[in-house]
């Protein structure tokens, strides 16, 4: 059983051969018809011109002898054609003269009518004689090309019988046939041969950039395939170079967050394990260092703590799992309670937190991630708020966004600095966050960067509106509903 290729470069060079077979068949078939059908118009004009020709001479013979049967023999005896035998027939298809047949006097034949029955007449059919249409009959001495016309003579009419011998016509044909039947093949193997080179001509670029693709890893997807095969071929290398070239930009994020995740939770567990074999070297310590040595351990564990969640917090954003759990709230409740939840804190640096302008605003999304969002911008504001400061939130609707602003009276944030705030794990200095006293922590990093991941995920942004000594404004904006 026939299975087809597996390989792309043979199916495309079956399939170059095969459209390439069709046509040629029908060419050579139309061809062959077309050339056979010209042999045997071209037959036929010669025997109806020539028996014309024999009718006027023997028309002519029989105005000179007044006799019709000397008439046909003279005429028969001097009108000559080659390859051509003609007959002359009387009304009751007797033979009474007719051109020499080849070998009849060799084979002894006793009479013209028996040479002629032998020939070729037992062949011809008796309705076909009064017509003068050629007909192919099959003789003892070959296939010929046969022609009748009537031919009235005084008051007597004849029958003018030609036979072609058509063996030159079908040797002709036959080295044609012999001819196509060696150049078809030829041209076949040579439409494969030249259908294989181009396949592999065309195909060429793909191997090479499955071979580039093959060699890539993760350690080195700074590798690109090779551009090149035409616009198709270039247009699909350029579309895995940019695949390539997110995956290499992720890992690099993967890496670079896995190494600032590894050095932050390096210092809390640092303390802790320092901390509790200081405890433990000495059997008896007063109660006070004890208590101090827990409060060290206490706050280096809520430090990791809040890196912990901060890191779960970012996972599952990445993990593009916020859909999942999106549903209809109002976002003014979130802000609300985002504003309750930071007052304690802002209580702590004596800082006020006000709603300047509250709408209704109905959105889609995720009330912890949204609730997560709201408190970073808070906690971020309130910190970087000096002491008796203000901390404002403005919500706006328009048509189809709500804008959430968070404005503090902080130092400001420098120019160079307003896009890199929300990259992981970038902690600015106390000069250029506005701290000051450097008694405030500025925390792990993270707190800008997951609020910007969930706008994102749901569809929004959040961008630094303007900073200057002050006055510093983060824009939240989502899509309404």
């Amino acid at each position: 059983m026939l299975r087809w290729p597996a390989t792309l470069r043979w199916r495309l060079t079956l399939w170059y051969t095969a459209l390439l077979a069709v046509p040629l068949i029908v060419l050579a078939i139309g061809f062959y018809a077309l050339f056979a059908r010209t042999l045997a118009n071209r037959t036929d004009r010669f025997i109806d011109d020539a028996l014309t020709a024999f009718s006027r001479e023997l028309a002519a013979e029989r105005r000179a002898t007044l006799s019709a049967d000397r008439a046909i023999h003279s005429t028969v005896d001097e009108v000559r054609f080659r390859d051509l035998h003609i007959a002359v027939l009387d009304g009751a298809e007797h033979v009474i003269a007719m051109t020499p047949i080849p070998d009849a006097e060799d084979r002894g034949e006793p009479t013209v009518q028996a040479a002629f029955d032998r020939w070729i007449g037992h062949a011809i059919p008796h309705a076909a004689r009064p017509k003068t249409t050629a007909f192919d009959v099959d003789g003892r001495s070959g296939r010929f090309r046969v022609a009748v016309m009537p031919v009235a003579l005084g008051g007597d009419t004849f029958e003018l019988t030609g036979a072609y011998s058509t063996a030159d016509i079908e040797a002709i044909l036959a080295r044609i046939r012999g001819v196509l039947g060696v150049v078809f093949p030829l041209l076949l193997l040579c439409a494969a041969g030249g259908g294989y080179f181009m396949a592999t001509r065309s195909l060429a670029p793909v191997a090479a950039m499955a071979a580039r693709a093959a060699d890539i890893t993760a350690t080195n997807l700074r590798e690109r395939l090779p551009v090149s095969g035409g616009q198709e071929l270039a247009g699909l290398a350029h579309v895995v170079n940019e695949l390539l070239a997110r995956l290499e930009d992720s890992f690099a994020r993967q890496r670079r967050f896995m190494a600032d995740a590894s050095h932050e939770l390096r210092t809390p567990t640092a303390i802790l394990r320092t901390e509790a074999d200081v405890t433990l070297a000495q059997e008896h310590r007063p109660e006070g260092e004890y208590r101090a040595s827990l409060t060290v351990i206490r706050d280096a564990a809520q430090r990791l703590t809040r890196i912990v969640d901060d890191l779960f917090a970012l996972a599952r954003v990445d993990a593009e799992n916020v859909g999942a759990r999106r549903e209809r709230l109002y976002l003014e409740e979130i802000v609300d309670d985002s504003i309750r939840l930071a007052r304690p804190l802002a209580d702590v640096h004596g800082v006020q937190v006000s709603v300047v302008e509250a709408v209704e605003a109905p959105v889609d999304g995720d009330a912890d991630l949204l609730g997560r969002l709201l408190l970073n911008l808070l906690d971020n504001a309130i910190k970087h708020s000096p002491g008796g400061g203000l901390v404002q939130v403005v919500m706006k609707r328009r048509n189809e966004s709500v804008d959430v602003g968070i404005i503090d009276q902080g130092q400001g944030i420098p120019e160079h600095d307003q896009d890199r705030i929300f990259q992981r794990f970038v902690r600015l200095s106390d000069e250029a966050t506005g701290s000051g006293d450097g008694s405030r922590p500025n925390g792990v990093g993270l707190g800008l960067a997951i609020a910007h991941r969930i706008a994102e995920a749901h569809g929004g942004s959040l961008v630094v509106v303007e900073s200057r000594p002050g006055h510093t404004e983060f824009r939240l904006r989502l899509p309404a509903v």
